[in-house]
């Protein structure tokens, strides 16, 4: 249970925040980017804030590896004339296809959240979030 509700002023949320995990949301979010366009991981890492997704960077290519073993991401190597060669990573037909089955179920789970919020005002109409 959270204790720090309200949160403080040098707290932006309250500490219960941290027990929700936001690491089922990476994959979507990698496969919505990487159909936007091609990237380099700390490309994506930069372009996750977005969506409130500060991960390290041993996270993001875990979950690209991930990715591309199951065929959804297809990465190759480009070498520039200077900086060290760097991995591209691009969606696949099959990744754009789990897509739009994320796109589906989070839909889903966005249904399920406005019922919650939903009753919680009801039952607290006073607070204002």
């Amino acid at each position: 249970m959270c204790k720090d509700y309200p949160p403080s002023q040098e707290e932006k949320e309250c500490s219960c925040h941290s027990h929700v995990s936001k690491l089922p949301f990476i994959q979507p979010c990698l496969l919505l980017l990487l159909y936007e366009k091609p990237s380099h991981g700390y490309e994506l890492m930069e372009k996750l804030l977005e969506f409130d997704l500060s991960l390290d960077a041993a996270t993001v290519y875990r979950n690209l590896r991930k990715l591309e073993e199951e065929g959804l991401v297809s990465s190759q190597w480009y070498t520039q004339e200077t900086g060290p060669a760097r991995r591209l990573y691009k969606l696949t037909m099959d990744g754009e296809d789990m897509l739009h089955s994320w796109v589906h179920t989070i839909r889903r789970r966005k249904a399920v959240l406005e019922k919650f919020l939903k009753r919680y005002s009801n039952n607290f109409p006073n607070r204002s979030s």
